[in-house]
């Protein structure tokens, strides 16, 4: 619930942006400038007896619209009806530009971090990165009493029965106890999850912009909170008409300069539950993230012959030049030596297969391979040929964290993301819906490439090929139960 005064002023948010105003003022005392503008828009009123000021109304008003989504054409709309209908000498923003340019007051500089929330790659004006430092929201979280003894879950909360439900139950968690004893000791150090990925900002697949946000998360909470939206912390956006492709590292620059900031030194920070100052430190545990984005924030080249970035060059695909892809079969060296599929010859590809699962290197192994690795950003015709077209083809940013190299398992793949195409490959190959499934044509032709399954072949018919039926091939009524039972009806 909120709070109002006697004449109706909505206090708590009142407090909240005067809070917020007087803890920017106290870090800008050496600028002067900013100091004075961010006062004068905080104090002035919109206009003669209005208890918003510029700032206040300007936040209200943007808010509306983030929470909204309204494009930035009808906010300016919106902006140009209000002066018109607000008394003439009011000072609201008169577009969505000048909207931003005043709330970015507040966003200009963070002297804590010594870093820009607004940066330019050099050389690429169109590529903009909008980086909100960490430090000051971690601050924010233990100010509250609540928050701060919930991020201590992990050691007084958990149920600890060797079952696997959260990272804190993970080995590499206790591995990061043991190999680095002053940090695990410490209950109130964060461990944190990094995840990215592209977004159509315009939800319009035609659309050629793109915007990577950069989301942090505490493992320090418990499972049922660590993945809410209010404790999700986006620590940056990347925007720009393309994705940043291998240069993503250029860009999370700022990111890791706070994380190594805050593993080696670490910051000053109240407790507020247990009314205490103690010194902050905080690692990051592992990142998310679907395939694509795995080699951009990896560094290794998940596609072509060696696309797996745990075997590597242990794990080869093959090209098929109908479906014209590079696949990845037999996965028998994974299963045990005395597995009976190792035997089956006709199931698979025609042979026996007792071959020992590949090698999966160390992060010191790996670590040696990619330190000398020496690249130059950007989309210049120079790099083509210095970058390798398989295996580790740059050494990744987060390599300057000093426990990085340590680390069981430094990047995850976002498994909802590949169990959701899994599953749209198998009904679109199960009720052979067009352009969706994965036997066809050219499916076949491969099979006759691998010369093998010699009954599934496609058979030649004149005008269009014959497709002989597999053992997953569904008649009309089978497709109809299986559809049923997937919506519950059966």
């Amino acid at each position: 619930m909120t709070s109002k005064d006697a004449q109706g002023h909505n206090t708590d948010e009142g407090n909240k942006l005067e809070d917020m105003t007087s803890q920017f003022v106290h870090r800008v005392d050496d600028d002067p400038n900013v100091m004075e503008e961010l006062l004068s828009d905080s104090e002035n009123p919109l206009y003669e007896g209005c208890k918003y000021a510029k700032l206040s109304a300007s936040l209200k008003l943007y808010n509306l619209k983030v929470g909204h989504s309204w494009t930035d054409k009808s906010f300016t709309a919106l902006l140009e009806f209000l002066i018109d209908v607000l008394p003439f000498d009011n000072v609201l923003p008169k577009n969505t530009y000048r909207a931003k340019k005043t709330l970015c007051t507040m966003a200009k500089s963070c002297p804590e971090c010594n870093l820009s929330r607004y940066k330019k790659k050099e050389g690429v004006p169109a590529k903009v990165l909008w980086y909100f430092p960490i430090i000051p929201r971690f601050k924010r979280m233990y100010s509250d009493p609540v928050d701060a003894e919930k991020l201590t879950w992990h050691k007084f909360g958990r149920k600890k029965d060797g079952l696997l439900r959260h990272p804190a139950d993970s080995p590499q968690w206790r591995f990061i106890d043991g190999q680095f004893p002053d940090f695990g000791s410490e209950e109130q150090n964060l461990r944190l999850g990094l995840s990215t990925d592209g977004i159509n900002p315009y939800s319009s697949l035609s659309s050629i912009r793109s915007t990577w946000p950069v989301m942090l998360v505490a493992y320090n909470l418990p499972p049922s909170l660590c993945m809410k939206r209010k404790y999700i912390m986006l620590s940056m956006l990347i925007s720009g008409p393309k994705q940043p492709g291998n240069d993503i590292d250029v860009y999370l620059a700022p990111l890791i300069d706070d994380l190594k900031l805050l593993w080696e030194e670490g910051v000053e920070v109240f407790d507020a539950n247990r009314n205490e100052i103690f010194n902050l430190r905080a690692m990051l545990f592992c990142t998310i993230q679907d395939y694509p984005a795995y080699g951009n924030i990896s560094g290794y080249s998940v596609k072509g012959e060696g696309g797996c970035p745990i075997c590597e060059d242990g794990w080869k695909g093959k090209w098929f030049s109908a479906s014209r892809k590079t696949v990845y079969y037999d996965h028998r060296p994974f299963l045990p030596l005395d597995h009976k599929y190792r035997r089956m010859k006709k199931a698979f590809n025609g042979e026996h297969n007792f071959e020992s699962r590949p090698k999966v290197f160390t992060s010191q192994e790996v670590f040696e391979k990619v330190k000398d690795i020496q690249l130059t950003f950007g989309k210049l015709k120079k790099n083509k040929d210095a970058i390798p077209k398989k295996g580790y083809k740059k050494c990744c940013d987060f390599w300057r964290l000093p426990y990085w190299r340590f680390l069981f398992v430094r990047h995850s793949l976002d498994i909802m993301h590949i169990e959701k195409n899994v599953f749209d490959s198998l009904i679109g190959t199960l009720l052979n819906i067009s352009g969706k499934t994965k036997d066809g044509v050219n499916a076949r032709l491969d099979l006759k490439e691998m010369n093998m399954r010699n009954e599934l072949h496609a058979v030649e018919t004149g005008k269009q090929d014959y497709l002989p039926p597999a053992a997953y091939t569904l008649s009309k009524n089978e497709k109809v139960e299986l559809c049923a039972s997937l919506a519950g009806g059966a």
